[in-house]
């Protein structure tokens, strides 16, 4: 069945005939049962599913109408990223309209016909979806932010705008966010619990309150910045620093002493090569200023590892930081006790002292390397860099005429200078240290020349603290297609305007630039004003393709560019598993947070929030309440509901030859719900479904997103012995406590 996509601007065609007249809503002919708001059981094993109040809109009678109901599922669509959005950021959704009890529409009056409508909440937009009947059909994708749907009878199926009778309507979840009330918040004079007023509660809890409207920043901290063109109540504005000291490297140390950062350099490696590795202080020059940083061998991002495919190379490590630290070779089946995690597999490597890495490339993929101590801190200050394991089979990927790496960052500046870390603890533990300098490998200005008619193989990996990023060419046409993600490619190719990317995830996509021309590398999101509980778009620029002339069209790589292909090495080992897609939950998570001693501002006004909660938090539209929360008021979690075990008191063992289905659940009614990139290591899954909705085309993988008020399922597949941590990768939830271990009896690794 063709899909309906529904934009806030411009007109649609008529969509009657894609709808069916009753029935079960189907698409290429395959029905599609109902789930979620028909409150269907969870699968055998399981107990947790998806938010209900999120992704379920139970649509009310007029007054005066009686007998009829109706319900419109959020489903999500297929996407080959843990969400659905389109190029501007627009979350998508395959809407399940449910109908119950309709009579027929003469009853109501002259009508013939019952219509359904979608439309946005001023009326701008108002979408004919047609004829409508008992049963459930499918209405096609939904790509507005705020929007109602109604049900209404009418004299003609096909009127461009709502002429009769309203029967039924519904509001989108997104539409409960709204302004907070003013009288209560916009000086913060709002009574503690308990009694007594704004300045009694302040004076009497001090930090809890935070400072005076106008104080400025304490103990060497600067404000973080405000998003240019919005604002925040004046007593969040006044918030006190965090209970935190104020750190920034290389203090007393003049940047002109220290060798400037390099560009990184391309390791080639072959199995049973050693390499030298040392973090050490940079200068890195950020628009004409000088800074002390962190960097790999001198250079930033650190060197890149190119290595075949079932190679083992020996790192030699040098620590030459004033922080313990260790290397973590993310996504790799290696051995257990070079996997890097500090008090687990090793002790941490301390200043001036050398650790020896054993790392076996088992799969072929894009992976990174990254410190697992106090990470919000020494990998956003540079230290990481990229690792290619080069497939046995030369046509892996399909064919491109050359590849690039793109290490894609954001980095939170305080004016001129970085905005410092918590030294004893990590800061802005809510959200995660959301960045406003856009960086592509190091540089904030990123730039790349092509011919037209090239086709790119971009290696893309997001190093960022906390932001999901959704990538697109602005500026022409750019096509563009994902052929792989974390360990290796998707079953088949698939075309796709942007890519997302959340913290720690890999994508590998094929780029063809057909005309010259400049295009912009940006990110394109739907960022949320909490003041004024409206959406907005918002647009970074991370860099630009500049793309010459060519006299050969095409390249002879035009026509396999042009096929969507089918990976017959990737499909056939995926196929191995397809038997156990349909087995019983063995495992559930669930993730959420508490906290304590937080304002009391921020308190209320996160309370007041949380009547909505979008799918992925993609800006920092907080900046002061976030910087002010730490990992002492805020605990995230990660609860087993079987046991109510939490965190690093889960006790999961497993023995290798496994084969693990786990229902991992996002908790919406939690304080500040937010999308987590949960990541397994040394080991690697499938992910099988996202809110009961199997995935069309599947990869492995070693981070997944997962976004609010969602369940995913995830077949973890168990080869490699030792004991293995899962964790958050927003660094600042990490820190706050979100991680677990489990262990894998049995010899060998495979």
């Amino acid at each position: 069945m063709p899909t309906l996509k529904m934009t806030f601007c411009g007109a649609l065609a008529a969509v009657a005939a894609a709808i069916p007249a009753s029935g079960q809503p189907v698409r290429d002919n395959v029905a599609i049962p109902p789930t979620l708001c028909d409150d269907t059981p969870p699968p055998p094993g399981a107990t947790l599913a998806p938010s209900r109040d999120l992704y379920c809109l139970f649509l009310a009678p007029r007054p005066g109408v009686a007998g009829i109901s109706g319900h419109l599922e959020l489903r999500t669509p297929h996407s080959p990223f843990g969400v659905a959005v389109n190029v501007e950021g627009n979350h998508l959704y395959e809407g399940l309209l449910t109908l119950d009890g309709l009579p027929d529409p003469a009853t109501f009056g002259d009508y013939r016909h019952i219509v359904a409508w979608l439309a946005t909440p001023l009326f701008d937009e108002v979408v004919n979806l047609g004829p409508v009947a008992n049963g459930t059909r499918s209405i096609g994708e939904i790509d507005l932010n705020k929007f109602m749907i109604l049900v209404t009878a009418e004299a003609r199926p096909d009127a461009p705008e709502w002429e009769g009778r309203l029967l039924l309507r519904a509001s989108s979840p997104s539409s409960r966010m709204s302004p907070p009330d003013m009288q209560e918040f916009i000086l913060g004079a709002m009574e503690a619990e308990g009694g007594g007023g704004e300045a009694a509660g302040m004076a009497e809890a001090g930090h809890q309150h935070g400072a005076m409207a106008g104080a400025a920043p304490s103990a060497g901290w600067p404000h973080p910045p405000m998003m240019p063109g919005l604002t925040m109540f004046p007593a969040l504005m006044a918030l006190d620093p965090p209970a935190a000291t104020p750190f920034l490297p290389g203090i007393g140390i003049d940047p002109a002493t220290l060798p400037l950062a390099r560009p990184r350099d391309v390791l080639r490696l072959a199995d049973g090569d050693e390499v030298t590795l040392e973090a050490g202080l940079v200068r890195r020059r950020i628009h004409a200023r000088d800074h002390v940083m962190y960097g790999f061998n001198g250079q930033y991002p650190g060197p890149l590892l190119h290595v075949p495919e079932a190679a083992t190379v020996t790192i030699h490590f040098t620590n030459s930081i004033a922080w313990p630290t260790t290397i973590h070779w993310h996504g790799l089946r290696l051995d257990n006790a070079s996997d890097g995690v500090p008090g687990i597999t090793q002790d941490p490597v301390e200043p001036g002292e050398t650790f020896r890495y054993e790392v076996h490339f088992k799969d072929p993929g894009i992976y990174w390397y990254h410190p697992h101590h106090r990470e919000d801190v020494l990998k956003d200050l540079g230290l990481y860099g990229n690792m290619l394991v080069e497939s046995l089979h030369p046509d892996y990927y399909g064919p491109a005429d050359r590849e690039e790496f793109l290490m894609v960052d954001d980095f939170l500046m305080a004016g001129e200078d970085p905005m410092p870390f918590g030294e004893e603890r990590s800061t802005h533990a809510f959200m995660g240290r959301f960045g406003d300098l856009m960086l592509v490998n190091g540089e904030p200005d990123y730039e790349l020349d092509v011919t037209a008619g090239e086709v790119v193989r971009l290696y893309l990996t997001n190093v960022s603290n906390t932001r999901t990023f959704n990538l697109s060419f602005a500026g022409g046409a750019a096509r563009m297609k994902v052929v792989g993600t974390d360990i290796g490619a998707f079953e088949r190719e698939e075309w796709v305007e942007s890519i997302v990317l959340s913290p720690a995830e890999r994508y590998i996509a094929h780029v063809r630039f057909d005309e010259p021309g400049d295009f912009r590398l940006v990110n394109r999101v739907q960022g949320i004003d909490h003041l004024g509980g409206a959406f907005f778009a918002e647009t970074d620029t991370l860099g630009v393709v500049r793309v010459a002339a060519s006299d050969e069209h095409p390249t002879p790589t035009a026509p396999a560019f042009d096929t969507l292909r089918t990976n017959l090495h990737a499909a056939r080992e995926i196929a191995l598993y397809r038997h156990r897609f349909d087995d019983p939950i063995d495992h559930e998570l669930t993730f959420t947070l508490e906290t304590s001693g937080i304002p009391f501002i921020v308190d209320r006004l996160m309370r007041f929030d949380s009547a909505y909660f979008h799918p992925v938090e993609w800006s920092g539209t907080m900046p002061m309440m976030n910087w002010n929360s730490t990992s002492q008021e805020v605990r995230w979690i990660i609860r087993e509901p079987a046991t109510g075990n939490e965190n690093m008191d889960i006790a999961w063992d497993f023995e290798v030859g496994d084969v693990v289905k786990i229902r991992l659940h996002n908790e919406r009614r939690s304080f500040h719900a937010m999308q987590h990139p949960f990541h397994i290591h040394g080991q690697r899954f499938l992910v099988l479904a996202r809110n009961g909705v199997p995935n069309e085309n599947l990869a492995w993988k070693d981070t997944v997103l997962l976004p609010t008020g969602t369940t995913t399922d995830i077949l973890l597949e168990i080869t490699n012995p030792g004991s293995w941590m899962a964790h958050c990768h927003i660094s600042e939830h990490l820190e706050a406590g979100m991680r677990m271990l489990f262990e894998v009896g049995g010899a060998g690794s495979g």
